[in-house]
């Protein structure tokens, strides 16, 4: 059933309405949230491609009490549906809003109309079914030190790499702010579809798209510049060897999509490897580190 999408719904009930939210998307779900009208909860729908993806993430959302207690958040029984692809196009548009990570950088709706500031450049977005909005922390915090690199440093013979491109602004951004060669990767074909898709509407060129895991990709001989990892912290953990090796003596490894009580030991797993801590910031319980390699 190609036009048919399964649906995980429930109600969240917790004080702090951001925190399931950022943790949905750091989990990598396609989801919405709307609020309801009279009760104020929010309801929170994901989606799959699958019906056994979708009752995958169901048994897994019922195995994160502990997590949720942590995080102080309260949801109702999720539930299983279906919904036409057509209804879910329309369902998270109201919920992306234009937003500005600097002077220069920023990122928009293409039904928005944004008005740029002189010399600001502007990601036109519309992400699909991949996760990257520029909403998150994460990719807001990978966003934010792309644009502090490109600004502090001479870029134009640069490289770049984003690993676990999903709707690829992180890679979009490279180029758009200067970056003279940038690949990007992700382990869902139909993400990096996306992504190249997005890349195509912002006029970028420069952008090599792979789909693959991280531990598969094939750099083709590269090292890089900088190096911009947005996934969890389990995956950046299993994967800090390849993504060490993928990175030049002396540069910069961007990591997100931390949460912040695990963040110490992503932190301490690294320095060990060679790195060291350049800059952290944490926001709404999720934290990302800017790491250079010593060695």
């Amino acid at each position: 059933m190609d036009n048919v999408l399964y649906c995980v719904s429930f109600r969240d009930a917790s004080e702090n309405g951001e925190a399931m939210p950022e943790l949905l998307s750091a989990l990598g779900y396609d989801f919405s949230s709307r609020r309801d009208a009279e009760t104020l909860e929010l309801l929170h729908t994901l989606y799959f491609k699958t019906g056994d993806d979708a009752r995958n993430a169901l048994r897994q959302i019922e195995s994160m009490e502990e997590t949720f207690r942590e995080l102080e958040i309260s949801i109702g029984k999720p539930a299983l549906s279906e919904l036409k692809k057509e209804d879910w196009a329309e369902s998270w548009k109201i919920h992306f809003k234009p937003i500005e990570i600097s002077e220069t950088l920023a990122v928009t709706p293409s039904w928005s109309e944004f008005r740029a500031r002189p010399g600001q450049h502007v990601i036109v977005l519309d992400p699909g079914m991949s996760f990257g909005t520029g909403q998150h922390a994460t990719t807001k915090f990978c966003l934010s030190r792309l644009d502090r690199f490109a600004a502090e440093h001479d870029v134009s013979g640069a490289s770049m790499l984003d690993a676990g491109c999903g709707s690829g602004i992180l890679a979009i951004a490279a180029e758009k702010l200067g970056w003279k060669e940038i690949q990007a990767f992700d382990i869902d074909p139909d993400a990096v579809r996306i992504a190249a898709e997005n890349a195509a509407e912002n006029h970028c060129s420069r952008i090599r798209f792979a789909a693959a895991s991280l531990i598969e990709f094939n750099a083709r001989g590269m090292t890089f510049d900088v190096v911009a990892a947005n996934i969890l912290s389990s995956a950046l953990l299993a994967g800090k060897e390849k993504l060490l090796s993928l990175l030049k003596p002396g540069g910069t490894l961007i990591l997100a999509g931390i949460l912040d009580k695990e963040y110490e030991t992503v932190r301490a797993a690294f320095e060990a490897a060679g790195c060291r801590q350049v800059d952290t910031a944490e926001e709404n319980q999720w934290r990302g580190g800017a790491f250079v390699r010593e060695k």
